[in-house]
């Protein structure tokens, strides 16, 4: 299956240069300047009417006199002569296209009409195109400077993606001082077409990138934009740096790009939850790619300093416990081998003191000890320059130490003119280096927050439970009603029914009109109770001291219904006022109030929140974030990122909280946003939670239509696994076949199922000798993304466990309408009709996701797939580039 259709933009065998001159100052002279000047081993053609030949070679009209081939089109013509060379380029059979002219969306509103016609015209030709308004592309190892900066970046292994071709340039110039080699530079510009999600596919499967990074102005497709990271992030690291965290960097950036941030804290919020790394400056994005680009990685969060000075190895150690990292405690072997080794006075503990008379075999020593320590995940070794030591004499001991581990290790060499031939030495090996204790442990940090993310990128969360299902279409009724009134927010009557419907603990709430109707809510609910004032116009009823908490006796209501009442028509006398409710007072005994939100994100859609609650839950600003759908693991990190959570253990005679409850009413609420996209707001507050429930005290719903042309779940940014689309089929021999789709844990059964398959089937399905899946396919092949990709396993029950009989998978083409498929069947398993079974059901659920066509390729010699085809309607044709391929396609 194809993966990417971008393999031209970085591997083209011939490109050609529109606009292209002999003038210092021009784009195109400077792009086709870069081109001559490389490495570059393909053909270069300058195109441009103006001249018969650019830089001592020939220069063309147009492609049509130019008469070969062309991969790339690089294009730094006015703004205005862009679309039409787009049509030319679609002409003559060009598929990827490079425009670096400005003046289109970045200009108002003339210059986005002319960046509408530049999209139209490259759809329209089935062209992909990079920028406009862009640096362009760099791949170095290939010797392609197919941009307008002036320097080509050594050859390495990390990537560069921006939205910013000034960051481009500024980053390949640091991390030539630093060393850094870069297996691609790519810049965006206004991302008209190709944009993250495209980039990031390609990456994903590159083998020369080892590590990806990004900084990111504005996201204009969630959706696409999710799915890239998460697929690139589940093969290799992913560090992002966003700029806009605050309002003013916001402003600028919609200014400069024209695309939309969305809110800072969402945004790690989605970072984490795909399994990448974000840091704040780009200072840290150079400390990320140093600790990536080696290749290891934290098992643990438990690491083990060494240093010759006292005052380095306590300045890391707090800044260890600020970001969450644990001091390894050493194991009774490392402490003995330690002893016998270290002078008398060593610390006789982590961090580990040599002395300052340390010399490099005493470094060498304790660096064995501890990485052979199955109690430390990563070393931290510091040098200090004292008189006796030896800076470069260590670092030589530090190469071969590293020799015999695959455990992570940083370095800080501390000082200047007496360490400067060991740092180059440490260059040379690409072992991380920093200049202070402190940064040593901030990249240790990424490292272990890689490692946290990865976690959470494994979740699949279905949308909805399967136990104590919700009454969903109740729910949906009782939303349709509100709208029908020309509402939006929902009453709290109408707000608890909702949460009941999804089996979310409530108290019960009685509207009363008058004194006497309050009484018998009252009398009828228990007492002690709590009155709140009841208007569809007041967003929180604190705003007019419009509740009294528990209330004992009957008079008491009668008087303070008429005293809520008053007050609430007085300072609002704009307002509804329809009565007040009545409820049950909750027992305060063992009680924390928490709050549990859902906000609408412009960029990422709905968004919970978690944190503590009550009335002062704007200025405690304890909260964490999270995108549905949520499951336990997801739920409880997000509880365990906020400062209430420490109140839930069991303190002063208090029981601790019942975790579970408010983890399945965290998981409701989830069901909630994933069923109904109407939702836009909800606040649960307060959520008062004992050590026997929780229950919603109060609760305010906002909701609005939804789209008419969003799919199913297309209001979400991660798309939840499609528990609806599991078959029970029975099979010929009385089997029962279940077809479901994929999940990250069947990777193991998944790679079994391939080494079972024989060497001919292997082929058929990989078109190459293939013995089993490497780690990086059987990532790419198990964790994916349910939106835009989709795979079937059927498996049948052996001996008590699931057995993967069959798969067929498909992935989507650009631009939406096309997706190629792939389908194999374990070969004892043949004339059972799995196979037909598999492709039926990929097939209706291509067909509900809106692909029109499915297409895919299978070898000639393929006959039983070939016969498959046929019988399901496919059309057969020759590829006229491969007479052993056979090209299928059918019309959903």
């Amino acid at each position: 299956m194809h993966l990417s259709d971008v393999d031209q933009l970085f591997t083209p065998g011939a490109v050609a240069v529109f606009g292209a001159s002999d003038s210092e100052g021009s784009v195109g002279g400077q792009v086709y300047r870069n081109l001559l000047g490389g490495t570059f081993k393909g053909h270069s053609y300058a195109i441009n009417p103006k001249y018969d030949e650019v830089a001592g070679r020939p220069c063309y009209k147009d492609l049509v006199s130019l008469d070969k081939h062309v991969d790339l089109a690089l294009i730094a013509t006015p703004a205005a002569q862009a679309a039409g060379i787009l049509e030319q380029c679609g002409a003559a059979g060009v598929r990827v296209a490079v425009v670096y002219c400005t003046g289109f969306g970045e200009h108002g509103e003339s210059g986005a009409a002319l960046q509408d016609r530049l999209v139209e015209a490259a759809r329209r030709n089935r062209i992909r195109m990079l920028g406009p308004n862009c640096l362009g592309v760099m791949r170095p190892q290939h010797g392609l400077n197919a941009s307008v900066g002036p320097d080509m970046p050594r050859r390495g292994n990390v990537a560069l993606v921006s939205q910013s071709g000034a960051i481009c340039t500024a980053m390949i110039d640091w991390s030539e001082r630093r060393e850094l080699g870069l297996s691609a530079v790519v810049s965006l510009g206004a991302a008209a077409d190709l944009d993250f999600g495209d980039i990031l596919d390609y990456l994903a499967m590159d083998g020369q990138t080892q590590c990806i990074l990004l900084y990111v102005e504005g996201i204009r497709n969630a959706r696409r934009f999710m799915s890239g990271l998460r697929a690139a992030a589940r093969l290799k690291p992913v560090v992002v740096v966003k700029a806009g965290r605050h309002p003013a960097g916001s402003r600028a950036v919609k200014s400069h790009t024209g695309a939309f941030v969305g809110s800072d804290d969402v945004f790690r919020a989605v970072t984490e939850r795909a399994g990448v790394v974000q840091v704040d400056h780009l200072e840290e994005l150079f400390a990320a790619a140093q600790v990536f680009g080696t290749g290891r990685r934290l098992t643990g969060e438990r690491i083990a300093i060494i240093t010759n000075g006292g005052g380095p190895g306590v300045l890391a150690a707090d800044r260890a416990q600020d970001l969450g990292l644990s001091l390894a405690t050493l194991s009774e072997t490392t402490n003995q081998t330690l002893e016998q080794a270290l002078p008398a006075h060593w610390s006789h503990g982590n961090p580990v003191d040599i002395m300052g008379t340390a010399t490099p075999e005493r470094y060498r020593i304790a660096i064995d000890a501890c990485l052979a320590d199955p109690g430390v995940d990563g070393v931290l070794v510091i040098l200090a320059p004292l008189t006796s030591g030896d800076p470069q004499g260590t670092v030589e001991q530090v190469i071969e130490a590293l020799k015999k581990t695959k455990k992570p290790v940083l370095t800080c060499w501390m000082g200047g003119k007496r360490v400067a031939a060991a740092k180059a030495l440490l260059a040379e090996y690409h072992i991380p280096q920093f200049e202070t204790p402190e940064l040593a442990i901030e990249a240790m940090s990424f490292l272990a927050r890689h490692l946290r993310n990865q976690r959470l990128l494994m979740q699949s969360p279905e949308p909805i439970s399967q136990e104590d299902s919700p009454d969903v279409e109740g729910a949906r009724l009782i939303i349709e009603g509100v709208m029908a009134e020309g509402r939006k927010q929902l009453g709290i009557i109408e707000a608890k029914a909702i949460l009941a419907a999804f089996r979310i603990p409530t108290m019960q709430a009685v509207l009363a009109r008058t004194a006497n109707e309050a009484l018998m809510a009252a009398e009828a609910v228990g007492f002690p109770v709590v009155v709140k004032i009841h208007s569809p116009d007041l967003k929180y009823k604190s705003d007019v001291d419009g509740v009294a908490l528990n209330i004992a006796d009957a008079q008491s209501v009668r008087r303070l219904f008429t005293e809520i009442v008053e007050r609430a028509a007085r300072l609002r006398p704009d307002a509804r006022i329809e009565g007040v409710t009545v409820e049950h007072m909750v027992s305060k005994r063992a009680a924390r109030e928490l709050m549990i939100g859902v906000t609408r994100d412009p960029i990422f859609g709905p968004v919970i929140s978690f944190g503590a609650g009550g009335t002062e839950v704007d200025m405690l600003e304890d909260q964490a974030l999270g995108l549905p759908p949520l499951n336990a693991f997801i739920i409880q990190t997000m509880i365990d990122h906020t400062r209430v959570s420490r109140l839930m253990a069991a303190r002063n005679q208090i029981p601790p909280m019942n975790r579970v409850a408010l983890t399945r009413t965290l998981q409701r609420v989830s069901e909630m946003v994933c069923e109904l996209p109407e939702i836009i707001g909800v606040e649960i507050n307060p959520l008062i939670g004992n050590d026997k429930e929780v229950i919603a005290v109060d609760a305010r719903i906002v909701v609005n239509y939804r789209p008419p042309q969003q799919t199913t779940y297309g209001h979400m940014a991660i798309h939840p696994y499609p528990v609806t689309l599991i078959e029970h089929v029975q099979l010929p021999d009385g089997k029962e076949l279940v077809i479901r789709p994929i999940r990250p844990e069947d990777a193991n059964m998944t790679q079994e199922f391939v080494r079972g398959l024989s060497e001919q089937t292997k082929y058929f399905r990989f078109m190459q000798a293939v013995k089993e899946l490497t780690p990086e396919m059987l990532v790419r092949f198990t964790q994916i993304d349910y939106d835009r990709e989709l795979a079937l396993i059927g498996v049948v029950e052996q001996d008590g466990a699931e057995v993967q009989v069959g798969v067929s998978r498909y992935i989507s083409r650009p631009g939406g309408e096309v997706c190629e498929f792939a389908i194999v069947v374990a070969d004892n398993c043949r004339n059972l009709g799995i196979g037909a079974r598999l492709m039926r059901s990929l097939m209706a659920n291509a067909r509900l996701r809106g692909f029109r066509i499915m297409d895919g390729e299978v070898l000639t010699a393929n006959s039983r797939m070939l016969a498959l085809m046929k019988s399901l309607g496919f059309r057969i044709e020759n590829d006229p580039q491969d007479p052993a391929i056979k090209l299928v396609a059918k019309v959903l």
